[in-house]
């Protein structure tokens, strides 16, 4: 299977790519994983190859199995530049013919507080909508902990209303927020 999204350049001409994850992907997963930023929000973590690899698989397995639609976000800056890995975005607990699903997301250290996170969600929004919204698919929900503010940043700024605060349950220390964005009408 082939699914490829673009998100739109920003200011200084940086693109992303979203794309299915591969194998080769498994030296810059280490490498995100490492960040302890980005540990405190995951609940999978990524410590050494064989972990990656079997990220990677799961995520593929997702695929296959339609229920983790998982993308590598890829930014290049320009035609001599090597893609790099700075987020993944990802829609998940679609059942077919559901009428919600949920998309999260986690960027690299590098791409914190540059707009990507937000720039590789948008697509990923509109894709699923474009895809889905045939099937029954109405809305679309944006879960965090109350604590990460940059999570409901993004949130809002790509048009996910807050719509409740749920309590805390294990694996999450603290409460979370549910932010929901409805499908476009025709």
């Amino acid at each position: 299977m082939t699914v490829v999204l673009h998100g739109p350049p920003d200011e200084e001409g940086s693109s992303l790519l979203l794309r299915l994850w591969t194998e080769d992907d498994v030296p810059e997963l280490i490498d995100a994983y490492r960040d302890p930023v980005m540990r405190q929000w995951t609940r999978f973590h990524v410590t050494d190859e064989q972990d990656a690899r079997r990220w990677v698989e799961l995520q593929r397995k997702g695929w296959n199995d339609g229920d983790r639609l998982s993308f590598a976000v890829v930014e290049s800056r320009g035609e001599s530049d090597r893609p790099r890995l700075v987020a993944n975005v990802v829609l998940k607990g679609r059942v077919t013919g559901g009428n919600s699903a949920e998309v999260g997301y986690w960027t690299t250290r590098t791409a914190r507080g540059r707009g990507i996170a937000g720039r590789a969600l948008e697509p990923l929004t509109t894709w699923a909508f474009e895809t889905f919204a045939p099937q029954g698919l109405e809305c679309l929900k944006l879960l965090h902990q109350v604590d990460n503010y940059a999570s409901c940043r993004v949130a809002q700024k790509c048009g996910y209303v807050l719509e409740e605060i749920v309590p805390a349950r294990p694996p999450f220390l603290h409460d979370g927020h549910v932010h929901v964005r409805l499908a476009p009408q025709e």
